[in-house]
């Protein structure tokens, strides 16, 4: 089966949907009350405890930058914590002008407290997510916060490894186990598949990937820290011609980056220097992988009502002529 992203929402909407998002976090996670995690503290002088246990020694400069606040607004703060017995300072050795930063015992068991509230506060809401919706998550939010860091810095982006950099060809450990989750998670909501649509997935494509390397056989796997976020495959007859794209499908989160079409293209490539015909079946409904396909050249051959993978949805067959075989 085969499956690729839905466009994008416009730019405009984006924007609007990160605003909320963005005020909705601060509502939540307290940063409107005068204090914050359980402390008498306020979100500022909370954020200063966190930052100069996590560096001890910091200085003061350093800690403002940090913190987004101005000279003399950081210069308050630690003045306050100082005052409040929660952090000492120190002359640096090498300005002494400059003083470095460190927690009192009552400023460590404070940021021991603060870090049981924060980490229970995101464990609990991390219960109600199924673990890939975690990752990608963790992902997202890492994107956001590096981009608005450099934005706030004035700094120009540094270029994004690039597509071709993160696809890899052939069996990676987790591999199996990340695309039948792909598959079963999407297919659930739009067709719904269970238990035996991923079992399915997951015995062909372990049997599949323990044949390669294989002559007239490939796979192509778009990898982000470890964890396959994208898949394709190409399973041909080099004796018949025909090769058959399975197991195409790329994870929400990258919708609209590109992936995709990428990884098509690869197996495109591929098959046509090898084969006279790639033939694929997927499901009726999904216009948007249907727009992909025959951008590729693949015109749809035929489809019928079937029950093979669970439950009765109307399956497609596409098939490409090779471009060779097309001139």
């Amino acid at each position: 089966m085969s499956y690729f992203n839905f466009p994008t929402k416009p730019k405009e909407h984006t924007i609007l949907e990160l605003r909320e998002f963005s005020r909705k976090l601060v509502r939540e996670l307290g940063f409107m009350r005068p204090s914050l995690a359980e402390s008498d503290l306020a979100p500022s002088a909370v954020h200063a405890i966190i930052e100069i246990g996590l560096v001890p020694g910091i200085q003061a400069r350093n800690l403002a930058s940090v913190l987004r606040l101005d000279k003399s607004n950081a210069s308050r703060q630690v003045a306050k914590l100082e005052a409040s017995g929660l952090i000492m300072r120190e002359s640096a050795d090498d300005d002494g002008r400059s003083f470095r930063l460190h927690l009192t015992a009552a400023g460590q068991k404070l940021r021991k407290k603060i870090d049981r509230f924060a980490s229970e506060q995101v464990s609990s809401a991390l219960r109600q997510l199924a673990p890939a919706d975690q990752q990608t998550l963790v992902r997202s939010l890492g994107l956001y916060a590096d981009a608005l860091a450099l934005n706030n810095a004035g700094e120009t982006p540094q270029p994004a490894r690039s597509i071709d950099e993160q696809i890899v060809q052939g069996y990676q450990p987790g591999c199996i186990g990340d695309v039948a989750s792909l598959h079963a998670r999407f297919y659930s909501q739009t067709s719904g598949f269970g238990v035996f649509f991923e079992r399915r997935v997951a015995t062909e494509l372990a049997e599949f990937a323990q044949a390669l390397p294989a002559d007239g056989k490939a796979l192509w796997l778009y990898v982000e820290n470890g964890r396959t976020l994208g898949s394709i495959a190409i399973d041909g007859d080099t004796a018949g011609g025909i090769a058959h794209l399975r197991w195409f499908i790329v994870d929400d989160a990258l919708r609209g980056a590109g992936v995709g079409r990428r990884l098509l293209s690869l197996a495109m490539d591929f098959v046509d220097q090898r084969f006279n015909e790639t033939c694929l079946w997927t499901f009726k409904g999904l216009d948007a992988a249907r727009h992909l396909y025959e951008s590729a050249g693949f015109k749809l051959a035929d489809e019928a009502e079937g029950s093979q993978w669970g439950t009765v949805v109307v399956e497609q067959r596409f098939s490409r002529r090779s471009a060779k075989k097309r001139r």
